[in-house]
């Protein structure tokens, strides 16, 4: 391999947008895809055969870009890999540590050694051996909207801008848990985990002629910790342990009354990562590790995050009484949960009420257009 004109494929994106596996000889079969579409199959021959994990090299920097960048020639380039897995990555993931990068949307990353025989996470999406590190089978969930259900509350409906986030924080930080009544689903941008469906949407319970902004604010931000909690209980309840929270991403580093809800919802400490570019650290991580302790570079990915990623000091630690009242409200959370988006009416075996109503609205809007 000469230069980085011909780069082999990192088993990151294969695996989780390819539908590549190792397991069912790389990707799916041209009869498969024909059965899709035929015109997917005729791409079949077209695309590669083997995707690889981030522990070699993807190429050598080849002359022309050498050039362009001032570097040597020759050097070892890493694999690419998603931002949010090497985000993971520079957040010093390892098994047992889950590490959420919230922002507009979140992103949940853990591993789990490869060695070991690691069963289907009911709806967990993405379980790929080596995407996040050589060794271990990356396992990636999420949530669709986090910061973009609080943008859309705030600049959307509310009319406001950044200042109003700031402004509706401090209000809603002096509520207690429960006491606006108010109880909400995540789901306005649809339900990525765990029940994978993005017909669903949002829905807020408990509002009165008395509600502030506030308080519709603070029940968002709740609504989206009942998610992440519903999405770490469902990685334990399959076996994957999660011992420890890492979070990253630009809420974890500005709104400590978000990160304070949901240390009380998930009843652990909020970690931070010391690095704001938790992404370029982790690619910077890969390239060390391609690198090897003959360059100045370490030989595993262990190695390399031990010497070169680290966590704040500061962190968010569990209210006893706060936790225990969102325990309450949790539980009510997951009978709107199911209630809504999971399981159906058993005596008419009917779908739920959230489904008819999305197909009673486009069946007005294609009776509108007819």
């Amino acid at each position: 391999m000469s230069d980085t004109r011909d780069v082999p494929r990192c088993v990151c994106a294969a695996g989780h947008k390819a539908m590549y596996s190792r397991t069912w000889g790389g990707l799916p079969s041209k009869e498969f895809l024909a059965r899709l579409d035929p015109r997917l199959a005729e791409l079949r021959d077209r695309l590669f055969e083997e995707a690889y994990p981030s522990d070699r090299p993807a190429g050598k920097l080849s002359q022309e870009w050498a050039d362009a960048l001032g570097l040597p020639a020759g050097i070892p380039i890493a694999m690419g890999g998603f931002d949010a897995h090497y985000g993971a990555v520079g957040s010093t993931v390892e098994p047992g540590t889950l590490v959420k990068i919230i922002g507009t949307s979140t992103c949940d990353i853990t591993v789990a050694p490869s060695q070991t025989p690691l069963a289907d996470v009911p709806g967990i999406c993405g379980t790929v051996d080596g995407s996040v590190m050589p060794g271990y089978y990356g396992i990636e969930a999420g949530q669709s909207a986090v910061g973009d259900l609080l943008r859309w509350w705030v600049e959307d409906v509310c009319e406001g801008d950044a200042s109003l986030h700031v402004r509706l924080s401090e209000e809603a930080a002096r509520l207690r848990p429960g006491e606006s009544g108010l109880l909400a689903l995540d789901w306005n941008n649809g339900n990525r985990t765990i029940l994978v469906d993005t017909r669903l949407t949002g829905l807020l319970l408990g509002q009165t002629l008395h509600t502030t902004r506030a308080e519709v604010y603070r029940a968002l931000i709740e609504a989206t910790a009942f998610g992440a909690r519903a999405i770490i209980e469902r990685l334990t309840d399959s076996g994957v342990p999660v011992e420890r929270v890492v979070c990253c991403g630009g809420i974890a580093a500005k709104n400590d009354l978000f990160m304070q809800i949901y240390a009380d919802v998930l009843n652990c400490p909020m970690l931070l990562a010391a690095s704001s570019q938790t992404p370029a650290l982790g690619a910077a991580v890969a390239a060390a590790v391609v690198a090897g302790p003959e360059a100045g570079g370490y030989a595993t990915f262990a190695e390399a995050q031990a010497r070169m990623t680290s966590l704040k000091s500061e962190r968010f630690t569990p209210n006893p009484a706060a936790s225990a009242v969102y325990d309450e409200l949790y539980a009510m959370y997951r009978e709107l949960h199911d209630v809504f988006g999971a399981v159906p009416q058993a005596k008419a075996d009917l779908p739920t009420l959230m489904k008819r109503l999305l197909s009673l609205r486009e069946r007005v809007v294609a009776e509108a257009g007819a």
